[in-house]
C-alpha cells in the first residue's frame, strides 16, 4: 500500500503539468464544460495522476476543465516507480475500465427524479438531453400493432372534413408565441390568445368565442 499514488495528494501549479502527447482519449468542448460544472459544484474530488516528470497519466479532461476555470493549482498524485509500459498502459486502462460498467436504469431514473424533486441541477450529472429523453422514453410505446387494434372495428364514413378537436401548445413567453405565429403564417387573435386553423373557420369561431352562447353553436 505504500506505493499507491493515492497515499499522497498535493497541490501543483497547472502550468507545470504536461499532457501526455499520445493520449488517445479525446475530450470535446461539451464534456470539458460538463467537467468544469462538476468541479464548480463539488470541487476537485479526483486528483490528477502524473508521473515523476509531471506528465499526465490520468486526468486530461480534469486539467482542461481546470484551465477553463482558470484554476492556478490542482490536486495531483504521483505514480512513483512505474515503468514506461505501465504508465502508457494505464493511460488507456483508466479510460476504458470505466466504460465497462452498465446502469441499472430503473434505479437511475428513481435517483434522477428524486434529484429533480429536490430542485437539484441535474445538468451537472453529465447526461445530454438526448440521453435523458432515451432513458425516460416508454420502451413499450409503438410496439402495438395498429392493424390488429382496428381489426373487427365497424366502418365509419364521414364526408365532413371540418376539424373537430383542438391542439393546445403552451409557450414559456410571448416572444415564442409571436415567433410560432409568424413561422406558421397563422393569425394570433388578441381576444382569444389562440391561433385558429383552418383560417376560413377563424372568423366565425372567433366571433362565437367572444360574444356567442352555447345556443349559437
Amino acid at each position: 500500500m505504500k506505493n499507491w499514488p493515492a497515499t499522497e495528494v498535493k497541490l501543483m501549479d497547472t502550468d507545470k503539468l504536461v499532457p501526455y502527447a499520445r493520449n488517445s482519449r479525446v475530450h470535446g468542448e461539451q464534456q470539458v464544460a460538463q467537467i468544469a460544472a462538476s468541479i464548480q459544484e463539488w470541487g476537485f474530488t479526483v486528483p490528477i495522476l502524473i508521473d515523476e516528470e509531471n506528465t499526465l497519466i490520468a486526468g486530461h479532461g480534469r486539467l482542461l476543465a481546470a484551465q477553463k476555470l482558470e484554476l492556478d493549482k490542482v490536486p495531483v498524485m504521483v505514480a512513483k516507480g512505474w515503468s514506461d509500459a505501465q504508465r502508457r498502459a494505464y493511460v488507456i486502462a483508466d479510460n476504458k475500465l470505466t466504460e465497462n460498467s452498465t446502469w441499472d436504469e430503473e434505479l437511475l431514473k428513481v435517483e434522477i427524479k428524486q434529484l429533480e424533486m429536490d430542485q437539484f441541477d441535474i445538468s451537472t450529472l453529465g447526461f445530454g438531453m438526448d440521453e435523458m429523453a432515451d432513458l425516460f422514453l416508454d420502451k413499450e410505446f409503438g410496439k402495438t400493432d395498429a392493424f390488429e387494434e382496428w381489426e373487427g372495428m365497424p366502418e365509419f364514413d364521414n364526408d365532413n372534413l371540418d376539424y373537430f378537436r383542438s391542439i393546445k401548445i403552451h409557450f414559456e413567453n410571448q416572444e415564442d408565441v409571436d415567433e410560432f405565429a409568424e413561422k406558421t403564417g397563422l393569425k394570433l387573435t388578441e381576444a382569444t390568445k389562440s391561433i385558429l386553423y383552418p383560417e376560413n373557420k377563424a372568423a366565425d369561431l372567433n366571433s362565437y368565442r367572444i360574444a356567442g352562447t352555447d345556443d349559437e353553436a
